[in-house]
């Protein structure tokens, strides 16, 4: 009876794990070479928080272009530091506008910090003599789930990030992970539209989801093998719960049968 219950549960033990891949750029197989580059500039996005400083040779005459501080407890105004840049923070709204003091609404999606730089500096200037003005993304962040070391969010300093940058971050892909079809996730136009990606092709490097943008959501899925892993933890204690009750029940009834004779020792 042992022996019928070693082969049963070595039975039920046995699944089929397929290979993962577990390399990247499986294609580049020579000891060199060029791969195109890619012209990639991050574009403002509704709820993008925009991070500004106004200021000139003449602290005074840019004040009107700041929003007033304020006192959290008491809530009554500040007077502003002269001697000191002066920084806010804009939220971008739905529509994608940037309420900024004195110029009012500006339509600030899809244009780069840069541009916006460039189009706040022209508008003071009519007024103000070489203002200085500086505006950074500073809510740039992606997701990274799945078969990775650490899943979390990844909050980027500055305007550019890669896959294999978010990846390095969290501490790369698990043995498990597959390479070959990792998923991206990334809204545009209000709408959720999803990418597979294969890792261990080098053309990912000059695809358009080589860069990440705001919000982007990779997920990297488990291989066949951590997937049949993870239904045996969940579903063979049962199975084999019940391959050791038959035995029992088979064992209880041969013992019957030997001591009422009917089956000899």
């Amino acid at each position: 009876m042992k022996k019928i219950f070693s082969i049963l549960l070595a039975t039920l033990l046995l699944c089929s794990c397929a290979t993962t891949k577990t390399s990247y750029f499986d294609d580049l197989n020579n000891q060199a070479g060029t791969i195109g580059g890619l012209d990639y500039e991050i574009r403002i996005e509704p709820s993008d928080e925009l991070l500004i400083t106004v200021t000139s040779e003449v602290p005074e005459a840019t004040l009107i272009y700041n929003l007033p501080m304020t006192n959290p407890a008491t809530k009554s105004t500040l007077e502003y530091p002269l001697s000191s840049l002066q920084q806010q923070t804009y939220t971008v709204d739905k529509e994608g506008n940037l309420n900024f003091p004195v110029l009012g609404k500006i339509q600030v999606k899809g244009m780069t910090t840069k541009a916006i730089q460039e189009e706040l500096t022209r508008r003071i200037a009519q007024d103000v003599e070489a203002p200085f003005v500086r505006v950074e993304l500073i809510n740039f962040k992606v997701k990274v789930i799945g078969e990775v070391m650490k899943p979390g969010s990844v909050l980027v300093e500055g305007e550019r990030i890669s896959i294999l940058d978010a990846l390095a971050e969290v501490g790369d892909m698990t043995i498990y992970g597959q390479r070959d079809n990792v998923l991206l996730i990334r809204e545009e136009n209000g709408v959720k539209n999803y990418y597979r990606i294969d890792m261990t092709k080098s053309d990912i490097l000059e695809s358009p989801y080589f860069y990440l943008k705001q919000n982007d959501v990779i997920y990297v899925q488990p291989g066949k093998g951590k997937a049949g892993q993870a239904d045996f933890n969940q579903n063979n204690t049962y199975k084999v719960s019940i391959v050791s009750a038959i035995i029992s029940g088979v064992s209880v009834i041969a013992s019957l049968l030997i001591a009422t004779g009917i089956i000899k020792k």
